[in-house]
């Protein structure tokens, strides 16, 4: 089979140029014919071809105030409207409660809104898989989110109980204050603390007291994998296993035997192109999603000011989503 691969960046040292010779060099060594073409080298329009090429940038990881962002599913589509992001998927954590919103912003903004969830599963302490193109009334959906919920409220109680063994004056309703009635998670007592001047800034309250082994740490109750994948399965959904650099695998070996494992309950893509990824793992996890016949995305993680550092569409600045990853996930519906 041949394949044409068609580059638009300019800059030879951009990560969308590392990809794109990543991507001609994995295709070769799985017996394909590769042929690379660089619009600006070959004296293509700069124009036209983009238009033609690339329809445009996306953001297929978005967190809203439904969970631990903090711009509501309307601020956040506009921002994206504002930053020429012409599609993004709604992903908070065991929510879909601001996909409806998200969705009638999107109409408003001129910019395509993905439906989707992002479920915690359990998996030598946490794996996250994304959902897409969910459908919010499903029952099952429904019912796997109502007891993720109650999951989590188990857990709040005993993590005020912790920080304040440790002596800090806080309460469940100043963290449900914080959430604004929506579902709490960590960020949201990060938020308090913060608020009182016991730490500097989110990244030192998980570091010091809420992250995993951390004095306030409390592990809630999950879902398996398989569960989480059959879940979004089962709401006509298409599940992505998200930022696979923080799975704790020891080797590539053992991640392509997980991939595979999760692949067979019905996983469909992976997140290789994700804020903190290096160029490297990017083409790592590129590599594999090729090897195991998996669908390819990518997205920020943007949660507004809780992750400052993060800009919707752009991660940290390098982290560039092309519209076309969307067309294939749509081509699985």
């Amino acid at each position: 089979m041949k394949i044409s691969v068609i580059l638009g960046h300019p800059n030879k040292g951009s990560l969308n140029h590392a990809i794109a010779d990543i991507t001609v060099q994995t295709l070769q060594n799985n017996g394909y014919s590769v042929s690379f073409h660089d619009l600006y080298e070959e004296g293509f329009d700069p124009v036209l071809p983009c238009e033609k090429v690339m329809s445009g940038l996306i953001d297929l990881h978005v967190h809203t105030t439904a969970s631990d962002g903090t711009m509501t599913p309307e601020q956040v589509v506009f921002h994206a409207a504002q930053c020429g992001l012409q599609a993004i998927a709604v992903t908070d954590h065991d929510t879909i409660d601001g996909v409806e919103e998200a969705l009638a912003a999107g109409v408003k903004a001129g910019v395509e809104v993905v439906p989707g969830v992002e479920i915690s599963v359990d998996y030598m302490g946490e794996m996250h898989i994304l959902g897409y193109f969910i459908e919010p009334q499903n029952p099952e959906l429904q019912g796997g989110l109502a007891k993720l919920r109650h999951y989590r409220n188990e857990r709040n109680p005993q993590i005020i109980k912790k920080l304040r063994d440790l002596r800090f004056d806080i309460s469940i309703d100043e963290v449900s204050k914080a959430a604004n009635g929506n579902v709490i998670g960590r960020p949201h007592f990060a938020a308090v603390l913060k608020q009182k001047g016991y730490v500097r800034d989110f990244n030192q309250a998980f570091d010091w007291y809420l992250g995993e082994g951390r004095p306030a740490y409390v592990k809630k109750e999950r879902l398996t994998p398989r569960q989480g994948i059959e879940m979004i399965a089962a709401a006509g959904g298409i599940p992505v296993l998200a930022h696979p650099k923080y799975l704790k695998v020891n080797d590539s070996t053992g991640l392509e035997e997980l991939i595979r494992e999760l692949k067979g309950y019905g996983l469909k893509g992976i997140e290789a192109l994700y804020t903190t990824h290096s160029s490297g793992e990017t083409g790592k996890f590129c590599d594999l999603a090729l090897k195991c016949e998996l669908l390819i995305t990518g997205g920020s993680d943007f949660h507004g000011s809780n992750k400052p550092e993060i800009e919707i569409g752009r991660g940290e600045g390098g982290l560039t989503v092309q519209y076309e990853l969307l067309e294939r996930l749509k081509v699985k519906r």
